[in-house]
């Protein structure tokens, strides 16, 4: 506590030492972590990916014959991060090996850029704490060793959340700066598919409370258009229709089902499999794959709502706090459920406590809500945790700086 608080003010001051020394922090851990438990080669949807992009040039995970399926399935930019690695290395044992060493290196900057979100809410000492936090908290330092792309996608929300944050900051308003927030949200649209509920609310929210001029707010919409227009053509080109995404049917049955828990149920019954058999293997078939599922859920939704209900409030619950009905290997991992368990706590309270008239603190308070009640529809996977963590060492930190008022108020 004491080394906490007598920390030399002049290394708070100096950004450059300051940046450095929680790169540092966060790249070690980081690497230690991979080197002992890190994945060591491309395994499932992703080997799948890639080696057709890299043998065929095709972005597919399906083909009949002939006949390769450009890929609706899986958000395209991972893999693309991937396939550079591929161009640069090789398709060799090592290539995994690679590709954790450029995650270490983009979840180490991460931590800058949480660091720089925080200090407009807390002081420097706190800010720093909390950015120490961030750097050696299990579940983001474990996702940096993981062939995933939940690394890249924090990297990314987090310094689209600054920059929005920064719209309210008379010097970052340039309109290369909205030039920036209007690619980058394409990018993360092409990332993972909860993101476009995320951006719209951050265009509306900019609006309303930021200020932003409705030509502004234009000007990213049309950026982010222009951003993801190749992917979407290429969509068009192959299956004559504007689609970002296939997959939300299935999705939803994962989470909706007669056998499904939080983290969701993937074993179709043999009246599912039958169905599915007769789809048309075809251009089309992850489309109209698709509708079965989503015909399944919406057929388990309508007859079940009360366990609709009940599981979408279990993975609030289990988002928030923990899976108490976990069967991932290794989950209920002291190192893991403890630090989950207390921020949980903590960001509670900081939550009832907190300022609620600052309108950048409740930008990140409702984002985290509206991240919250996404992934409580969906299935839930343990590494989802992992977006709302940065908001919960927020809340966190303003509970202590609460709690160091009051208790130097009575000394």
């Amino acid at each position: 506590m004491n080394l906490f608080i007598n920390i030399n003010e002049d290394f708070l001051k100096n950004k450059k030492k300051l940046y450095i020394f929680l790169f540092c922090i966060s790249f070690i851990s980081r690497a230690l972590v991979s080197f002992y438990f890190g994945d060591r080669n491309l395994e499932n949807e992703w080997a799948i990916l890639v080696s057709n992009l890299y043998n065929n040039n095709v972005l597919s995970m399906l083909k009949f014959g002939d006949l390769i399926v450009p890929n609706l399935w899986m958000p395209p930019v991972y893999a693309y991060f991937i396939y550079l690695h591929a161009l640069i290395f090789g398709m060799g044992e090592n290539l995994a090996d690679y590709i954790i060493a450029s995650q270490i290196l983009v979840s180490s900057l991460t931590t800058i850029i949480f660091f720089k979100i925080i200090s407009q809410f807390c002081s420097n000492k706190i800010s720093l704490g909390g950015a120490i936090i961030f750097s050696i908290f299990p579940l983001i330092v474990y996702s940096a060793s993981q062939i995933s792309s939940v690394t890249i996608y924090l990297f990314l929300l987090l310094l689209f959340i600054l920059l929005i944050l920064n719209l309210i900051n008379q010097s970052f308003k340039t309109y290369w700066h909205y030039l920036i927030i209007g690619f980058l949200a394409g990018i993360l649209i092409l990332t993972r598919r909860d993101f476009i509920l995320i951006y719209f609310f951050s265009i509306f929210y900019s609006f309303i409370f930021f200020k932003v001029q409705l030509k502004k707010i234009f000007l990213i919409l049309i950026v982010t258009s222009i951003t993801i227009s190749p992917y979407l053509v290429r969509n068009y080109v192959s299956f004559n229709k504007f689609i970002i995404h296939s997959g939300f049917g299935y999705n939803l049955w994962k989470a909706y089902n007669v056998n499904a828990k939080v983290e969701g149920y993937y074993e179709e019954s043999d009246e599912l499999k039958y169905k599915i058999s007769l789809v048309k293997k075809d251009i089309n078939y992850r489309i109209n794959e698709d509708k079965i599922y989503l015909d399944e859920a919406k057929k388990f939704i309508i007859q079940n709502p009360r366990e609709t209900i009940t599981l979408f409030f279990k993975r609030l619950f289990s988002i928030f706090f923990i899976d108490l009905e976990s069967t991932q290997k290794n989950y209920y991992n002291v190192l893991h459920i403890a630090p989950n368990i207390l921020i949980a706590i903590f960001s509670l309270v900081g939550f009832i406590i907190c300022n609620k008239k600052d309108s950048k603190l409740n930008y990140l308070i409702l984002l985290m809500l509206v991240l919250l009640m996404v992934y409580s529809l969906f299935a839930l996977l343990p590494r989802y945790k992992i977006y709302i963590i940065p908001f919960q060492i927020l809340l966190t930190l303003k509970f202590f700086e609460y709690f160091l008022k009051k208790l130097s108020k009575n000394y």
